[in-house]
């Protein structure tokens, strides 16, 4: 359901700003392995012009939408009991070195959007577990998430092995 509901909000991004969003965080994570993670909400990236110099025109053509800001520090807004938190894509390589051009983009249901593989993934996790907030809140969960990851790597990096 929480796919879906991504796919309706990259849509609007994309028809009213030309935004192609980044699928982040456990919903990204249970994307691009197909297992249910517990995904509580939708985190997705967009580039930062729209979370600084045009914040303001994002936050009204989703409060048009029926989408209610409930956090903006955190830009997060709620929508249907869902909530979506916004953050800046061009952070990424600053916080996890991953560099924009490496980010794989695809189109699924008319809607194209960016997704992380395994590898960078892991790169976004390790880099969580030492930053602040997330040390103090989302810890345990991150680095259950990084052991999660390894063992697909390894999983798929076997598999590779025999292919060949």
């Amino acid at each position: 359901m929480k796919k879906a509901l991504f796919f309706e909000n990259a849509g609007l991004l994309a028809e009213r700003f030309d935004i192609i969003p980044l699928l982040y965080g456990s919903l990204g994570l249970e994307y691009i392995t197909g297992e249910k993670l517990g995904a509580d909400d939708i985190d997705i990236l967009i580039p930062e012009t729209f979370i600084k110099e045009r914040w303001n025109e994002l936050k009204d053509a989703l409060e048009e939408e029926g989408y209610a800001l409930i956090d903006e520090h955190e830009h997060t807004f709620q929508k249907d009991d869902v909530h979506y938190s916004y953050a800046s894509l061009e952070e990424l390589e600053d916080f996890a070195g991953i560099k924009l051009p490496e980010i794989k983009q695809q189109t699924e249901e008319g809607v194209t959007f960016r997704i992380l593989s395994l590898e960078q993934y892991l790169k976004v996790y390790s880099s969580s577990v030492k930053d602040g907030y997330r040390i103090n809140v989302r810890c345990k969960k991150d680095k259950e998430k990084i052991a999660f990851i390894k063992k697909r790597l390894k999983v798929d990096i076997g598999l590779k092995g025999v292919e060949k």
